[in-house]
């Protein structure tokens, strides 16, 4: 029996240094290995670091990039400037010279008008308050209520919440709900004031609801659909500390980012358009860390912050590190989705060698929403393990 339990062991032991090479590399459809994928920091690094070409990687994006389209069709932004009402916005109305016939709070119909009493209805869906005051005025004046033009205020209590939809190089498109109290519930301490606060009604609240702009975007021509006119609108400048063109939107509003179909390199940084950051699906199951929790992962997503780059996720997820001689030569894996095909890609590194070499930037990919990152021991501390399982068989054994 001993010796069968020795024979066992030494082709245990076999078969376990056999797992111990290296793998094939991970295929895929895209062609990385040219630097044709998503972005070109997929690519795998070259055989020595003397035959390198120092940071490529962004001109290889910008080469296949369609010309930027702001200031070409389309209405500006121009006139879509300012506190514009659209349909459940509450209001308050005071009528100078008069008494409290047609004075008092009002919610913008779902005709997109204002129904004050004995007068026909008010168009107020997508315009400004002086100008529904010049036509209550006008219209109190011609139904032979005033012998003069009143003076009317129209003055906004609460926004309320809109749905628009957001479709293109965005990473969730969808509709999205956006404004001040969501749904058909009701803000009472803010309605008793009047004022209103509309920045949640604004351009940039609806593409960060829809996950924020991708890295192929085109921002120089963002389309906004209203009724039967088409805007484009150039928000380049929020990049810039500039957002003179976040404008507010109405319900039904459509808007539509286009794509440059590259990956641009100078979009991958926090903005007011940009996701608010990633939740990275991670694996960390290595020695020295017996589990997630002890490596302080949580049980499926860490959250870290858009512009984050494969190096940075491996050290903070503890994939980086440790005694040299037996668990710093680690590798990595890198599962992520190109957003324009939705084709899959799985990239992977031996990270103490990327860390060290001077080109690093060049082959340091991008994380995007949804990536996942495992990690893989080193090859020390597998013959470790192929050990210590040997040791467990021969106490077994006897």
């Amino acid at each position: 029996m001993y010796k069968s339990a020795k024979r066992a062991s030494a082709f245990i032991a076999v078969m376990s240094l056999g797992n111990c090479a290296s793998f094939e590399a991970p295929k895929n459809i895209e062609p990385i290995a040219t630097g044709k994928g998503y972005q070109a920091q997929y690519r795998a690094p070259t055989r020595r670091s003397a035959e390198a070409s120092f940071l490529q990687s962004a001109t290889m994006n910008a080469e296949t990039c369609l010309p930027l389209r702001g200031g070409s069709g389309g209405k500006g932004a121009g006139s879509l400037g300012g506190e514009r009402l659209t349909r459940n916005d509450l209001v308050e109305i005071f009528v100078s010279g008069g008494d409290d016939t047609f004075g008092g709070s009002y919610v913008v119909s779902r005709d997109g008008t204002l129904k004050l009493p004995f007068l026909q209805p008010i168009q107020a869906q997508g315009r400004l308050s002086s100008d529904i005051e010049k036509d209550i005025s006008a219209a109190l004046l011609s139904g032979g209520f005033f012998v003069e033009s009143p003076r009317v205020s129209v003055r906004v209590k609460d926004f309320a919440s809109v749905t628009v939809g957001v479709s293109g190089a965005v990473f969730e498109p969808h509709a999205v709900e956006i404004g001040s109290v969501s749904g058909d519930r009701l803000d009472g301490r803010r309605q008793d004031a009047l004022g209103a606060s509309s920045e949640g009604r604004n351009l940039s609240a609806a593409l960060r609801a829809a996950g924020g702009i991708r890295p192929d975007a085109d921002i120089s021509a963002i389309e906004l659909r209203r009724a039967d006119k088409l805007y484009k609108l150039d928000m380049r400048g929020v990049f810039e500390g500039e957002n003179n063109v976040d404008i507010m939107l109405l319900s039904g509003d459509e808007v539509l980012v286009p794509s440059r179909q590259c990956f641009q390199d100078d979009l991958m940084r926090p903005s007011p358009i940009s996701p608010p950051g990633i939740s990275l699906f991670v694996s960390n199951l290595t020695q020295p860390a017996t589990g997630n929790a002890p490596s302080a992962n949580g049980r499926e997503t860490r959250q870290v912050p858009y512009g984050t780059r494969y190096l940075q996720a491996a050290i903070n997820i503890n994939c980086v590190g440790g005694a040299k001689t037996t668990s710093a030569n680690r590798s990595a894996v890198l599962f992520s989705r190109n957003p324009e095909t939705k084709v899959s890609v799985v990239i992977e590194r031996n990270i103490e060698k990327l860390l060290r070499r001077p080109e690093r930037d060049d082959f340091d990919p991008y994380l995007l929403p949804g990536d996942a990152i495992a990690c893989y021991d080193s090859s020390v501390t597998n013959v470790t393990e192929v050990g210590r399982v040997l040791g467990v068989l021969s106490l077994g054994a006897l």
